[in-house]
């Protein structure tokens, strides 16, 4: 591969995880990516109130670009900016201007270069290409070198290479050891379950089904919930909110709980193979992951060893109230030992790296 390629990447924002649960994900690929030499410039328009809310500096390992998110001036600089990069890359979800960057990206394309779709939320995606056909996308999907996706497996990759795909391929999420490991527990976030998720349409019934019922049910356990937008929502008395949780808190809220509950979005779980980052960053915690049910869990994790899985709420309350400290503590040493061999963002850069290095040394 060529040494050190210049790569421009269009995210939601690498410096703000505040509605934004792609960060995790972001910052754990682009460090890996740095890491081996790689130039990053991150352009990430200023919405959401995100540049309030960052819970990181701009970083060593990347340039942070914050364009304008008013008016479609401040994204056609960021692109007159990157175009010339090696690799030229737009996730799904940025927030602003979504469409005219499919579109413009894809225009950058020249001999020499790459340009990649790069969707955190493949199924959300698939599902707009599919109820939508005069959605602009369509035109934009086979002018991709590469579609990259965070999750999804092979019905992913069919339905991309159905709507005309070039290649697809799923780089899942991992584990950022520099930034998701075992701390001290910390008594603001003692509890016996606890939730890290933001209320999202497409998940709330499903958190109601899998935290809010087993709260419930088990008056005299405490759980815990983090995460935005769930102010007005009525919940057991049991249950304490407490709202953003900042990524520096993370490790003590994965690693003070007796365990921590997983909750796919309804898109995910439908489709499957599409493990959250919150799986990993529990696991680099070493904390007992309890998980709702979808296909391909066992490819990531050993189910009943590494995580433990419910298919809906009673089974939750049933495997928490069996659940001895001993035993939590020895599901989330085996997820750790797991998710440090196999699920770092090094070994998911690896396969990214084989595939723009083939792409780059036979480029015209």
């Amino acid at each position: 591969m060529r040494s050190g390629l210049n790569i421009a990447f269009f995210g939601s924002s690498l410096v703000s995880a505040y509605w934004n649960g792609a960060a995790t994900y972001y910052r754990g690929i682009l460090r890996a990516l740095a890491g081996r030499g790689h130039r990053i410039s991150f352009y990430e328009p200023d919405a959401y109130d995100r540049q309030k809310h960052r819970d990181i500096p701009d970083p060593s390992w990347a340039r942070v670009v914050v364009y304008p998110a008013d008016g479609e001036e401040g994204a056609y600089r960021a692109l007159d900016e990157a175009a010339d990069a090696d690799v030229i890359v737009k996730a799904s979800g940025v927030g602003a201007h979504d469409a005219l960057l499919e579109a413009e990206v894809a225009n950058l394309k020249r001999p020499g270069n790459i340009v990649v779709f790069w969707d955190v939320d493949a199924p959300a995606t698939l599902q707009r290409l599919g109820e939508n056909p005069n959605d602009t996308f369509h035109q934009a999907v086979p002018r991709y070198d590469f579609i990259f996706t965070y999750g999804g497996g092979d019905p992913v990759v069919r339905a991309y290479r159905e709507f005309g795909a070039r290649e697809c391929v799923p780089i899942y999420n991992g584990l950022d050891p520099m930034t998701h490991f075992p701390v001290p527990p910390d008594r603001r976030f003692t509890a016996d379950l606890a939730l890290l998720a933001n209320r999202l349409p497409d998940r709330e019934a499903r958190v109601e089904e899998f935290f809010f019922f087993p709260a419930s049910r088990m008056p005299a356990q405490r759980f815990l919930l983090g995460g935005n937008g769930w102010n007005d929502k009525p919940m057991p008395a049991n249950v304490t909110h407490l709202g953003h949780v900042y990524t520096r808190d993370h490790n003590a809220f994965n690693c003070t709980p007796r365990a921590v509950l997983n909750i796919s979005r309804d898109s995910m779980a439908r489709n499957g193979w599409s493990p959250a980052t919150r799986v990993f960053e529990a696991a680099g915690a070493g904390s007992c992951v309890i998980t709702d049910e979808w296909a391909g869990i066992e490819h990531f994790f050993e189910p009943g060893k590494e995580l433990l899985v419910a298919r809906d709420g009673e089974e939750v309350a049933s495997i928490l109230l069996g659940l001895t400290p001993e035993r939590a503590t020895e599901i989330g040493r085996a997820a750790y030992r797991r998710a440090i061999a196999e699920h770092t963002y090094g070994k998911r850069i690896e396969l990214v790296e084989k595939i723009l290095g083939a792409r780059v040394e036979t480029a015209p």
